[in-house]
């Protein structure tokens, strides 16, 4: 049995991701809503995001911020 890459890939929450932007959590849930970035609900409601992503976020922001 073959597990999908996304199975296995570490998800973040938003606190996680705030503290890497350096913004609060609700501004996180805030670009997660207008679709700025992905974001998976867990069964219970909660927002997580994968850290690929988060991380290439991140990558292209800091890129244009020093470029």
């Amino acid at each position: 049995m073959t597990i999908a890459p996304e199975a296995t890939e570490r998800l973040m929450t938003p606190g996680e991701v705030a503290t890497m932007f350096r913004v609060d959590p609700k501004t996180v849930t805030r670009w997660a809503a207008a679709g700025r970035i992905g974001s998976i609900r867990t069964p219970g409601g909660h927002r997580r995001f994968r850290e690929s992503e988060v991380r290439t976020l991140l990558d292209g922001l800091t890129s244009e911020a020093h470029g």
